[in-house]
């Protein structure tokens, strides 16, 4: 397979990387998705008790991939992934170990700030180790995570057959197992000291604007993206009448990743600037948004499978047009958030761009959320629909026009055979040896 023999061509950093959003993602998603059901009928707990331990996880990661960023800066990003993933097993583990208020707030607390140290030093690192490649590397990336976000459903609905339980500790076990194969497996780099306080980086990437308005512009990518855990799978399951449609659409979009990705970002990486596929891919996301609004908010439930089946069909078109716009665009998104600034900061400008980013992302959900509900109440099933689309648009022309402001990083030049051989220095910061 093409996935394979590209990934081989990687270090061995990148390929432990890869493999690790793998676990990463079928750990995550075997669990989070049923905790919400777990806490309210398992243990009977109130809806808005529920809602602050779900809001307490989301908060610890969300708010605080800052301080992953720059601890990865400051430790060395192989050290942050390696606590981020034990952390996150300990957090895991006590979902699964603790019934009361307070065990399960440590454990979100402890999951939420995992994931808020290893996702920005996993991307800082790749970042660092890719070399002129990042746009194949991070494509890679996408392949992995979008199969760990497919196995992870999959897997967590069978092991629900035994009890919540038996997912829980099963999910912390696959976070144990990384981390143990990160602290035996990936280098170790020298990191250079770091030149003022964390306060000032801070400052440095937060006084950048051009970078901001593009973390504000990728509101519309990281919005439409949360709709294949909201409002697509709602969609696919009010036109057929059948809850396991949900899974269709993630196994639709996991097909195509695999076996479009690498062909996508090799074949635009030589074809044009990265602003301008990122803008293009942006606004594939939005029509993916059109078909299933155009047949939205039918009365009655399917008549017969035939019926259910032709009602499936825009939602999952709509599905595949999603899937196909992040992977024109996301690669050249993380391949671009380095290149706002120093090398030393990368980790920073991860951490900020996600927190940046998150939060208008849950702001864009709120208004997805009340469209949902408004359109339902009105008879107005397109509602959600459209402002999604209207969401990927505004941030397609968003990066299109800093693009055409001249505000965007320039676009990095393909690395040469004698490059990717050879892409790091003895700090571990990329170092790319090009022909000029």
């Amino acid at each position: 397979m093409r996935t394979w023999h590209e990934m081989r061509r990687f270090p061995l950093a990148i390929q432990l990387l890869l493999v690790n959003q793998l676990g990463v993602n079928t750990g995550f998603y075997l669990l989070i998705p049923y905790l919400a059901t777990h806490l309210g009928e398992n243990l009977g707990m109130s809806a808005a008790v529920v809602g602050v331990v779900l809001g307490v996880r989301n908060l610890s990661q969300q708010g605080l991939f800052i301080i992953g960023g720059s601890a990865a800066d400051r430790l060395g990003a192989r050290s942050v992934i390696i606590a981020g993933c034990a952390l996150r097993t300990v957090g895991f583990g006590l979902f699964a170990l603790g019934d009361s208020l307070s065990v399960l707030i440590a454990a979100s607390v402890l999951s939420g700030f995992a994931g808020a140290l290893f996702n920005p030093a996993v991307r800082a690192y790749i970042a660092q180790e890719a070399g002129g490649r990042k746009a194949e590397a991070f494509a890679l990336f996408n392949v992995f995570a979008t199969t760990g976000a497919l196995i992870g459903p999959l897997l967590g609905s069978a092991l629900l057959l035994v009890d919540f339980r038996t997912s829980a500790l099963t999910a912390a076990g696959i976070f144990a197992v990384l981390t143990v194969a990160q602290a035996l497996v990936l280098p170790a780099r020298e990191v250079a000291p770091g030149n003022g306080t964390v306060l000032a980086d801070w400052r440095e990437v937060l006084g950048h604007r051009a970078f901001l308005a593009f973390a504000l512009a990728m509101v519309g990518m990281f919005t439409l993206e949360n709709q294949l855990y909201l409002l697509l799978p709602d969609g696919a399951r009010r036109a057929t009448g059948w809850d396991g449609a949900a899974g269709l659409v993630f196994l639709v979009g996991t097909l195509a990743n695999l076996a479009l990705q690498l062909r996508i970002t090799s074949a635009l990486k030589t074809s044009g600037d990265r602003a301008r596929w990122i803008a293009a891919g942006l606004g594939v996301m939005a029509l993916a948004f059109v078909p299933p609004a155009l047949v939205a908010g039918g009365s009655g439930g399917p008549d017969g499978t035939a019926d259910a089946v032709l009602r499936a069909l825009p939602v999952l078109l709509g599905a595949l047009l999603l899937y196909l716009g992040v992977m024109v665009a996301q690669p050249f998104v993380m391949e671009l958030v380095p290149g706002f600034g120093r090398p030393e900061l990368t980790g920073t400008y991860f951490g900020i761009f996600y927190v940046v980013s998150g939060i208008a992302a849950a702001l864009g959900n709120t208004v997805v959320g009340w469209a949902m509900d408004t359109g339902e109440r009105g008879g107005a099933g397109w509602l959600p629909w459209a402002c999604c689309a209207l969401f990927g648009l505004v941030s397609a022309f968003g990066v299109a026009w800093l693009h055409r402001l001249g505000s965007l990083p320039t676009t990095p030049k393909p690395a040469t055979p004698d490059a990717v051989s050879d892409d790091t220095g003895p700090t571990g910061r990329g170092v790319t040896r090009e022909k000029t």
